[in-house]
């Protein structure tokens, strides 16, 4: 098959890239660096030519509420009408496990408009939602800190590697569409401040974790359902522990 990969140049667009093109397809993966915008629209429409399947892990250049809606509803709006006009068969997009539970997250509201573009326009699609990365668990620590101390919900998460994530969207690109959502998560599922912990001892961080019910993620507080999948979802094979043993491994050389 012809796929186009949105995104195919970052974490997961470059991991998929590679995977979908070792079963044989014909892959391109599209950036702005590659003279695909899907914003300006530049070098869309010629990206599109005789695609089958569209696959969508693009990435928000910018953070705040606003900026990000923006992001993808436009490119969203500008990628689906090229879709339709390629007469694409197969629409899979990722998004992110429990978006419509966490309204006060401005990132998490975006996908939700941009789900809401493609169950309208009319082309076969998968949506793939996953859980927040194992990769994150760094980020969401700082985004908490102050000063020494890191201030985190206790409420359940279940992270996922990223190479589980690719798996599921390969598998997903690859099959038929559901015209509908998967969802896709780690093996297990751990309090958010108890796993910021053990990335902690695994790093040698020496910043103090405090749970906090109240303490807001992102923007909201959080309960056991928010970022946590429904029953059925896939699970992943790589537990929190052995990624970051992996991750910290020292490099030969």
């Amino acid at each position: 098959m012809k796929i186009i990969v949105i995104g195919g140049t970052g974490l997961i667009g470059s991991k998929l890239v590679a995977t979908l093109r070792s079963h044989g397809h014909d892959v391109f993966a599209a950036a702005p660096s590659t003279g695909v915008d899907t914003i300006t629209r530049e070098g869309l429409a010629e990206a599109m030519d005789g695609v089958e399947v569209v696959v969508d892990v693009a990435n928000a250049p910018a953070w705040d509420d606003q900026a990000v809606l923006a992001f993808f509803e436009t490119s969203g709006r500008n990628l689906l009408a090229a879709a339709t006009a390629a007469g694409v068969r197969h629409h899979v997009a990722l998004s992110i496990v429990g978006s419509e539970r966490n309204p006060d997250n401005g990132y998490f509201r975006a996908k939700v408009a941009q789900e809401a573009l493609i169950k309208a326009a009319g082309i076969p699609y998968t949506i793939v939602r996953a859980t927040q990365f194992h990769e994150f668990v760094a980020g969401i620590a700082q985004a908490a800190a102050i000063g020494d101390e890191v201030r985190l919900s206790p409420a359940l998460i279940q992270t996922i590697a990223s190479d589980d994530v690719v798996a599921a969207l390969a598998d997903a690109a690859m099959a038929v569409p559901i015209n509908g959502t998967l969802e896709v998560a780690g093996p297990e599922a751990t309090p958010l401040d108890e796993l910021v912990k053990r990335l902690f001892a695994a790093t040698g961080d020496m910043r103090k974790v405090v749970p906090d019910v109240h303490a807001r993620y992102f923007g909201g507080e959080l309960d056991d359902q928010s970022l946590t999948p429904g029953p059925g979802a896939r699970l992943g094979a790589i537990r929190f522990e052995d990624w970051l043993a992996r991750a910290n491994a020292p490099t030969a050389g």
